[in-house]
């Protein structure tokens, strides 16, 4: 399966690559396009960022010692961009310093980039800055600046969606960076979603449903991380944490049946520009190790791998200086609505999750396998759906 994680690592580099080319220079304000919805571009540097972050922070944790010299390689170079980059975001001083705190927007992707440390744990948000090889940077004044930004998000106040994670995933930066945290944000964004469980693994973004990816986009993979992080500093946590990890689990195995026999999915709700990032939670459930007992790994890296093929399939995913465009399959402008930039569309980084996964792991080492439509249009045999309470 060698070749079809250099695939995915491809994919991936190619997709956040002019991002941390840009800002690692001081450089992302002036190059990140702004052709369409131009009025958000306050906004834009810290989207593309943030998302970006998120998906690549599993893999620049991995152990470095379970990958091939090629890839090591690869990862080393990226660690150090991302602790320059790190430092150029959060820095006042900065060319590319980033706004943490006009508007609304700089919550969420506060919240995004929070996340991504959370994932990488030590590399690169922590301890571990200073072993990413980059002399040029103080890890202490980095931590210090990133700290300092995420505090300031806490003015913004998060409507009663899943904004409520969002303020919540803040505070777990702060406590992945040995920053004081309040509990009160994070048990107040899982309480209320206890609240608004709609059953059989879906929660509503509010008091209804809505036919969307937000359980994948943001609902589920920061529910799961969050009672993670926090079970041992709350008897309540710990108690909830059970059914939110069932539901999730169970949410991923609906999420790898809507992977079609071509790779192709449903195009339905909001957001819907922010391309295979709605696979971010079945391989969330794959990176922890968190599939149901009947969704085999190797099935959900074929199911990833066809859609990662199908949609990177598009000549015009890409402007001429490889920045992404919107769309679903190709330019599609039309699918974008008034929130979204340049920098909103790189939310798709979440599918490359399980990259976090050495080579060895089952995920990439056992043979392919048909993903549940594939088996089932061809005539093949699955195992008989089922419900949660």
């Amino acid at each position: 399966m060698e070749d079809t994680r250099k695939e995915w690592l491809a994919a991936l580099l190619t997709i956040t690559g002019p991002v941390f080319d840009a800002l690692e220079n001081g450089e992302l304000k002036q190059r990140l396009p702004l052709d369409f919805h131009a009025g958000r571009a306050q906004y834009a540097p810290l989207e593309a960022f943030g998302r970006s972050m998120l998906g690549l922070a599993p893999w620049l944790a991995l152990d470095a010692g379970t990958l091939s010299a090629e890839e090591r390689k690869l990862q080393s170079e990226m660690r150090r961009k991302a602790v320059r980059c790190l430092a150029m975001a959060s820095d006042p001083d900065s060319p590319d310093f980033m706004n943490f705190t006009d508007g609304g927007q700089p919550l969420v992707d506060a919240a995004f980039l929070a996340h991504a440390l959370v994932r990488a744990k030590k590399t690169p948000a922590g301890r571990d800055i200073a072993a990413a090889g980059v002399d040029e940077c103080c890890p202490e004044m980095t931590r210090r600046h990133l700290a300092d930004a995420l505090r300031a998000t806490r003015r913004i106040a998060a409507v009663n969606t899943n904004w409520l994670f969002f303020s919540a995933m803040v505070e777990a930066g702060l406590y992945v960076l040995g920053e004081p945290w309040d509990i009160m944000r994070v048990l107040g964004a899982l309480r209320t979603f206890q609240e608004w469980y709609a059953g059989d693994g879906a929660y509503g973004d509010g008091p209804r449903f809505h036919w969307d990816y937000y359980n994948s986009f943001v609902i589920q993979p920061m529910y799961v991380d969050l009672v993670d992080l926090f079970a041992d500093q709350s008897d309540e946590i710990a108690r909830m944490r059970p059914a939110v990890i069932a539901r999730a689990s169970r949410y991923a195995s609906v999420l790898e049946r809507m992977i079609g026999p071509d790779g192709s999915y449903p195009v339905v709700g909001r957001s819907i520009c922010y391309r295979f990032g709605a696979f971010q939670m079945l391989a969330q459930a794959a990176l922890q190790h968190r599939l149901e007992g009947d969704l085999s790994p190797a099935a959900v890296r074929c199911a990833l791998t066809a859609v990662i093929r199908r949609v990177m399939s598009a000549p015009d995913m890409f402007d001429e200086k490889g920045w992404l465009r919107p769309g679903v399959f190709g330019y599609q402008p039309e699918l974008a609505e008034e929130y979204i930039n340049t920098g909103s569309l790189y939310l798709c980084s979440a599918v490359f999750l399980p990259l976090g996964l050495p080579p060895a792991d089952p995920f990439w080492s056992l043979p392919d396998e048909e993903w549940s439509a594939r088996k089932v249009w061809s005539g093949g045999h699955i195992s008989i759906d089922h419900a949660i309470d």
